[in-house]
């Protein structure tokens, strides 16, 4: 199944009109240092000190928090990260995925979420934070 990309501005849209749930999937330092507003965070991978690793609990955490009937608007930092977090969902079962292409910080050519100037907050609610979904 092929995977609905949508800019920024569309992603919005969904939040507000039709109960899309944004996901960011970045890594906790990049989410703590701004992300969309009322966002969770459940990171597809971890930076450690080899660099990135997978999250082993990242379908686990998406299965046990959202379910396969949630309304779901990934996101990352450009678009990559959040393109395969969508495909994994997507082949685990999920049936309403959407990825928010040019992610927070925008791709070559896209903006992105802050350069659109839609709403973004450095703080969450603990239940927002992988520390509180996990």
């Amino acid at each position: 199944m092929p995977v609905k990309r949508v800019a920024p501005a569309e992603a919005k849209r969904l939040i507000d009109e039709e109960g899309y749930v944004y996901v960011d999937v970045r890594s906790i330092p990049e989410f703590e240092a701004g992300h969309p507003e009322g966002a969770y965070n459940v990171p597809i991978a971890h930076l450690g000190p080899m660099g990135m690793a997978p999250n082993p609990d990242f379908l686990r955490v998406m299965e046990q928090r959202f379910g396969p009937d949630a309304r779901l608007l990934v996101g990352c930092k450009s678009g990559g990260r959040s393109l395969q977090a969508a495909m994994i969902l997507l082949q685990h079962g999920f049936h309403d995925v959407v990825d928010q292409r040019a992610g927070f910080d925008g791709a070559p050519g896209d903006r992105g979420w802050r350069a659109c100037g839609l709403p973004v907050a450095t703080k969450a609610a603990t239940d927002h934070t992988w520390d509180g979904l996990k």
